[in-house]
């Protein structure tokens, strides 16, 4: 079940609201916790059980972290292996299994066979804030939690179980025994789970469908023009379809009382991949910051080491996002940039190179990044490449591209480009409207967007969520 679904909208999320609202206090969080297994369930009936041993075996490791004076460090040590071994078993096993049969055909024409496993919706993000849980807890930066169901809704809490924002446990831990649901906490989350939801159904799903379409292509008869436009296209689509989804999970977070932290911040304006990093995904960025990063030594270290916990970090990164050498080269590209940033040289011409020039590096590192982040191998990828740069001889004759543009992908790459930057921010800083007129405006394009997304969510047309594979 997916936010930008006909069945959330118009069955689970109306059914569940109504049913929290009316419930007394102390029995809202038995609501919110059995509307989110259910939600987890509707797609994912076999691996709540999963959820389950996670929630149980978290729980029973925070209680004992907390109640042992010895032994605390081996329990937490203990307690991340578990977790890790659950992610990477599911999440890693077959791609394992698949890179050494190959390695192995060099040598002898054995393979080793395996079922296929199936990756558990959601199971990146609920592992690391079940991560996040034990490690406060071994830090004393938070107690541990007594009450089972409030860790069971901490770690499925439907708005953000499937595609985040990692929400650290201390970040919540007092909104999960006192929240204030107000009227105004209402009208917030409701406006912000509707702009979610328009830059997903309006912009994401109309750039995705010409994205899909040329990268479908077969890469080695790729023109320039097309490879360009395939990699501007889903650039943006995964912008705008990842941050809608956040804001729709930040929204129902205020509706139901909870202060999410924000996880996108117009990433594309930055000039340096740094900063990119500081923009993009924002709660996993912290979440490697605060719990890998900085306990390897983080920027305190001689420039060597700062460099390996660079490329450690980001190699982690990219196999976090998927189990295939693709993401693995992708974290590379962006950990071998963040090094370069990091050296005296690097930091030197970044700090002399004009703005435009610092931001036109910044988006070809990422783009050229996001080739491998979409195609499905590495021969792919580089025969992609090699059509951005025309080097394969070909021209778009051979594909024109306006087959594969409609009207409605250019006006939504158009309205991309420019929401891609903090336009709407500037607006309502300088507005020059009466509060109560910009009130209405604000309140009317909500319901047109509103309107309008529910028609498209209604045509039953393109709707794919890229982040369900991680």
């Amino acid at each position: 079940m997916v936010f930008s679904s006909a069945i959330f909208l118009f069955a689970f999320l109306p059914a569940v609201l109504v049913t929290y609202l009316l419930t007394p206090y102390r029995l809202k969080n038995l609501v919110l916790l059995a509307a989110s297994i259910f939600f987890y369930a509707w797609g994912e009936l076999f691996y709540c059980l999963l959820m389950l041993v996670s929630i149980t075996g978290n729980y029973t490791i925070g209680r004992c972290i907390e109640s042992s004076a010895r032994h605390k460090k081996y329990i937490l040590a203990g307690g991340v292996a578990l977790n890790l071994f659950l992610l990477g078993f599911f999440k890693y096993t077959n791609f394992i299994v698949d890179s050494l049969n190959y390695l192995a055909g060099f040598f002898a024409p054995v393979s080793l066979i395996v079922p296929q496993i199936h990756l558990p919706l959601g199971i990146s993000f609920f592992t690391f804030q079940a991560i996040s849980y034990i490690v406060d807890v071994y830090r004393k930066e938070t107690p541990a939690q007594k009450n089972y169901l409030n860790l069971g809704l901490y770690i499925s809490l439907f708005p953000q179980l499937i595609a985040g924002p990692i929400v650290r446990y201390n970040t919540i831990a007092d909104q999960l025994v006192r929240r204030n649901i107000s009227l105004a906490g209402l009208d917030a989350g409701i406006t912000r789970f509707i702009y979610g939801l328009a830059k997903k159904m309006l912009i994401a799903n109309p750039l995705g469908e010409v994205a899909d379409s040329l990268f479908a292509l077969p890469p080695d008869q790729v023109p320039s023009t097309i490879a360009l436009a395939a990699v501007i296209f889903y650039a943006l689509q995964i912008y705008f379809d990842f941050s809608g989804y956040s804001d729709m999970a930040i929204g129902l977070g205020r509706i139901f009382g909870f202060n999410f932290p924000e996880n996108f911040n117009y990433p594309y304006i930055a000039r340096s991949v740094r900063e990119f990093w500081q923009r993009w995904h924002i709660s996993l960025t912290t979440w490697f910051r605060d719990y890998l990063y900085i306990p390897m030594g983080g920027s305190r270290v001689e420039p060597r080491r700062l460099y390996f916990n660079l490329f450690t970090v980001f190699v982690l990164c990219g196999l976090w996002h998927g189990a295939s050498w693709n993401f693995l080269i992708w974290g590379l590209w962006h950990g071998m940039f963040l090094v370069l940033e990091r050296t005296p040289q690097g930091g030197e011409w970044l700090r002399r190179s004009p703005s435009l020039l610092r931001h036109a590096y910044t988006l070809s590192v990422v783009f050229f990044g996001w080739v491998f982040f979409r195609t499905e191998n590495i021969g792919a990828a580089l025969a992609f490449i090699q059509g951005i740069f025309g080097s394969n001889g070909l021209t778009s004759h051979i594909y024109p591209l306006q087959l594969y543009v409609s009207n409605e992908a250019m006006i939504a790459l158009f309205i991309g480009i420019i929401f891609s930057m903090p336009v709407l921010h500037k607006l309502k800083q300088f507005s020059p409207f009466h509060p109560a007129v910009y009130e209405t405006v604000r309140v009317s394009t909500m319901t047109v967007l509103l309107v309008i997304s529910i028609l498209k969510v209604s045509s039953g047309t393109y709707n794919p969520f890229i982040y369900f594979r991680f």
